[in-house]
């Protein structure tokens, strides 16, 4: 659809969220409520042996139809299509993921192919849906990707060696079961890790060439929640309310990104991660003062309100300086968590710098940075700036 205005946008938010200490044993009653009736639970054998699929399974009883946990770090079109088949061998009317964001985006395959049959080569491509697909329920164990309430999934092409953007209004999940429980037993590393990428979809998404004024208030209340609860969780895992608050900030980020969309830093992690599995998390964090600094010219009113959701802008600044205290508070922040500083203590190489330079402008998120990347030279400098 065509608008006059510049200023005109379409914002999107068609997940239901369900929010609670426990609230995980709510997903029989949410499959009732869709008027579903025989689930596939789709996760990976670490949840399974730490003991969260129990609780969901023990909600479901016979409503649970089989349990599909070949889910990797990095999920794959292969693995889309085998879960795909076995929730189809098991008659499965909607899909319950249990997991990060490779589980709840392999549910987002699976949930498509159950709906449209084939396999997921035949939907590379953008916004091809054209009607409601298999109900999917998303119960995160990570506080970061925002997958249960966006329609984006990444999915690894392994014989073109880069990780696909699978972009569907039609496919968000239905509900959201956001229980602080499920992350308690995160490690410190992956809670800010996980707790950065979350950190960068707020932000990616207030510069992002398709920032919108809905999104810039949820980006700028996850940064808020983020900034005051996430080193509470570093510091108490068990803490419930912080761990309740980080999904929350983590959820808003997701909408807001979903609706905004990330830019280079994304594309960047996408690419370190195709190259030499970097885990995408830790990757955004490292990258984010970096490709913040790349971006400042361009985006000095978005880092202002940065600033202000970190609480680092006093009444006597201007937009620019306040911009530089929002760089300078971010690289101080991913210190305060004791996260990743350098891509070179991750295992990197300068040989996937370069690797990941040239991916990354086949990335679709680099089409909204608000720089132009022109060529991977630029890119291969902000690589090396975190290297």
């Amino acid at each position: 659809m065509a608008y006059d205005s510049e200023l005109a946008f379409i914002h999107g938010g068609p997940t239901k969220i369900v929010f609670g200490d426990g609230a995980s044993r709510d997903a029989g009653p949410e499959m009732s409520i869709l008027g579903c009736s025989r689930a596939v639970i789709v996760t990976d054998k670490g949840i399974i042996a730490a003991g969260l699929v129990d609780r969901v399974a023990e909600s479901l009883g016979s409503k649970c139809a089989g349990i599909f946990s070949d889910v990797p770090q990095d999920t794959g079109i292969e693995v889309v299509n085998s879960g795909a088949e076995f929730a189809r061998s098991n008659g499965a009317d909607v899909v319950i993921s249990i997991g990060g964001g490779s589980v709840i985006d392999t549910a987002k395959g699976i949930c498509i192919l159950l709906t449209e049959g084939g396999t997921l080569d035949d939907f590379e491509g953008i916004q091809m849906l054209t009607r409601p697909q298999t109900p999917h329920i998303a119960i995160p164990t990570t506080a970061g990707t925002g997958s249960e309430v966006t329609w984006v999934a990444v999915v690894m092409d392994s014989e073109k060696g880069q990780k696909r953007l699978i972009v569907e209004y039609y496919n968000a999940p239905r509900v959201a079961i956001l229980d602080p429980r499920m992350t308690e037993k995160l490690p410190p590393l992956l809670t800010a890790s996980t707790g950065m990428d979350a950190m960068c979809h707020a932000v990616e998404a207030l510069y992002s060439l398709s920032k919108q004024p809905i999104a810039d208030g949820l980006a700028t209340h996850a940064i808020r929640l983020l900034k005051n609860y996430l080193p509470v969780c570093m510091e108490n895992g068990s803490d419930m309310t912080a761990r309740g608050q980080v999904q929350i900030a983590a959820a808003m980020a997701g909408w807001a990104f979903g609706n905004s969309m990330v830019s280079l830093n994304h594309a960047l992690a996408h690419s370190l991660g195709a190259v030499c599995r970097l885990p995408h998390g830790i990757a955004n964090g490292i990258l984010l003062p970096h490709s913040m600094k790349f971006n400042f010219e361009e985006s000095i009113g978005a880092y202002a309100l940065v600033a202000e959701a970190m609480g680092v802008r006093d009444s006597q600044m201007s937009e620019s300086e306040a911009a530089e205290a929002a760089v300078r508070q971010m690289a101080e922040f991913t210190k305060r968590l004791k996260h990743p500083q350098r891509l070179s203590e991750m295992g990197v190489t300068e040989s996937d710098l370069e690797k990941a330079a040239e991916l990354c402008l086949y990335d679709g998120a680099v089409t909204y940075n608000p720089r132009p990347v022109l060529d991977n030279s630029e890119a291969l400098d902000v690589l090396r700036s975190a290297f």
